[in-house]
């Protein structure tokens, strides 16, 4: 049922960006065809497509150590490279309702199989989130936290430095760009099991990072869900 709010302000469609057609719905019919979900076979580690079905990991994940457990993404990145653009720095803190819907829908019984005790949001710079006007990994994990009813915990990880963009850096700048970047912010919540929910898996430089500060803390399982994933080379 439509709404004054439905009508005087019309939803975005996160694909083309258009008020949605049918009006009141949270993306336009024609356009989620566009959405390329990451199908089997897939990496046992992140989660990326591969191109051979007899390999267990990505060429990244073979020859790299990390530190969180598993974790898996809804698209593939180039399906939804606007989406993400516009949702991060454009405004559009509106996409969150029909994205973080999706993540529950297609990884929801992988996520509730971890048996999380919460799932931790990747923190933005205070400054970034001011400029920002929100964090993106947040309203994703919110929604995804009603729907799978998982609690979010927004504070107890923060980000201590302000680092430069990742996309601007090679594999090793990333690694060091994030050191000492994140640190527990609320010591008396203790946790076993998370979910570490972002918008991009890449080289997964950022999960490991938050990965290492995490088991300091005691966490023993540490899983992600993210929004997208490269393709890599599988």
């Amino acid at each position: 049922m439509l709404t004054l709010i439905d009508l005087l302000f019309p939803r975005r469609c996160p694909v083309c960006d258009k008020p949605v057609k049918p009006a009141g719905a949270l993306i336009c019919e024609e356009c989620q065809e566009t959405l390329t979900v990451v199908k089997e076979p897939v990496c046992m580690k992140c989660g990326k497509e591969l191109s051979d079905a007899g390999r267990e990991y990505c060429f990244d994940c073979a020859r790299k150590k990390h530190f969180y457990d598993r974790g898996i993404s809804l698209y593939r990145y180039g399906s939804v490279r606007q989406t993400i653009y516009r949702f991060k720095y454009a405004g559009r803190r509106e996409y969150a309702v029909f994205l973080g819907r999706e993540m529950a829908v297609y990884m929801g019984r992988q996520i509730l199989a971890w048996k999380p005790d919460a799932l931790v949001p990747v923190p933005l710079h205070p400054k970034r989130q001011r400029s920002r006007g929100y964090n993106q990994a947040l309203l994703l994990a919110k929604e995804l936290g009603r729907h799978l009813e998982i609690p979010v915990l927004e504070h107890w990880l923060v980000r201590v430095r302000n680092t430069r963009p990742q996309k601007l850096l090679d594999g090793k700048e990333r690694q060091n760009n994030l050191k000492n970047a994140f640190k527990i912010g609320q010591n008396d919540v203790k946790l076993n099991v998370i979910v570490i929910i972002d918008d991009i898996y890449t080289t997964g430089s950022t999960i490991d990072e938050i990965a290492v500060v995490c088991r300091q803390h005691g966490v023993q399982k540490i899983y992600f869900a993210a929004l997208s994933i490269g393709t890599g080379t599988g």
